[in-house]
């Protein structure tokens, strides 16, 4: 071998080490700044107080705004939640405008069932390892987010106008003549006819036949789900078919004469929790993503008032139905659809 070929061969060695040294060193780097699954809520708060602050975008009611962001920072003293609240559409497009202006502001954001697929398709979060939502269901997670709370479509009465051992308890027994005038509901609530084709029936037919016995009673329709509860407390007809099974328990704390029907009901995701592309705070966004999902975080969700999407956290009112025919993301898609159906059946236009 010549003296050139061996410095050659000298210098290629060095190249190497140099590489696989910057390599190491850029991998312990990265792995010290940005948190593994492998860190407990503990190790990676610790790294989230360096960032100091989490920006949160999302709709939260103003009982959640004044109870949950306090939690998070009792618990984690040092780093700040800044909760920017709006509706689901108005925080999507300030994002967007952000990102085009070159300024990201937003660490995690919320997002409901019927904007989830959007949020997706917009690829503006990141992927993110959550084993607190081990306990969930493949419903109420995805690879990118994970559900915070949930919220119920389910049947009422008032119990002036309906009898003790009269009420109904099914909506099959809905369809019964006698309830004929009797019914109201909200006009927009076909996710009510999605839920029963796709996971109670496993068919449209099934699912609109039970629709149309209902419509035949002559069903009365409100929009507004608050307007609709108060109208049932009033009397203005016995039963509600599409009533939020939350909207019970406060009215019948203060005496309103009115009663769920808790056997089945439809369900959906109300808020989520997902970390947004180039956050500012990464660290920050996933303590706050991993804590709002955590048992912990959902037991602060309860106390809000929300419908805990934990499967082992319950409400502090009882809310969820004994069985839950629950929404899915790719049901959104076929939304359009259902809404149709669901006009035709009960002639809205």
């Amino acid at each position: 071998m010549s003296r050139q070929q061996s410095l050659s061969n000298s210098i290629r060695v060095v190249i190497v080490l140099w590489v696989l040294s910057f390599a190491l060193v850029f991998c312990e780097t990265f792995a010290g700044s940005v948190s593994s699954a492998a860190d407990s809520l503990d190790q990676l708060y610790e790294k989230a107080k360096k960032e100091g602050k989490v920006t949160l975008y999302a709709p939260l009611s103003p009982r959640a705004m004044t109870v949950i962001p306090a939690a998070f920072m009792k618990r984690f003293p040092g780093v700040t939640l800044d909760h920017i609240d709006g509706t689901t559409d108005v925080l999507i497009t300030r994002i967007l405008a952000e990102q085009r202006g070159g300024r990201i502001i937003a660490d995690a954001m919320s997002g409901a069932l019927t904007y989830l697929p959007q949020i997706l398709e917009m690829k503006i979060l990141a992927p993110v390892e959550v084993p607190e939502a081990a306990p969930y269901s493949a419903q109420l997670k995805g690879d990118l987010w994970v559900a915070t709370d949930t919220q119920y479509y389910i049947a009422g009465w008032n119990t002036n106008l309906v009898k003790k051992g009269e009420e109904p308890k099914s909506y099959e027994e809905l369809g019964n003549a006698k309830w004929k005038d009797g019914i109201m509901g909200e006009p927009r609530d076909f996710q009510i006819l999605v839920g029963f084709a796709k996971r109670k029936f496993h068919s449209d037919e099934k699912a609109v036949d039970l629709f149309k016995k209902i419509a035949a009673t002559q069903v009365e329709f409100h929009r507004g789900h608050s307007q609709l509860a108060e109208f049932l407390v009033a009397g203005q007809r016995p039963v509600c078919f599409t009533c939020y099974a939350h909207h019970f328990p406060p009215r019948m704390k203060q005496g309103a004469p009115i009663q769920s029907l808790l056997t089945e009901g439809v369900g959906e995701i109300g808020g989520s929790a997902g970390v947004l592309k180039g956050a500012p705070h990464p660290n920050a966004a996933l303590l706050w993503v991993r804590w709002a999902v955590s048992e912990e975080g959902q037991k602060v969700y309860a106390q809000a008032g929300e419908t805990p999407a934990h499967p082992k956290v319950e409400p502090l009112e009882k809310i969820r139905p004994a069985t839950a025919h629950m929404l899915t993301i790719d049901d959104v898609k076929e939304f359009p659809r259902y809404e149709k159906m669901w006009k035709e059946i009960f002639q809205i236009r």
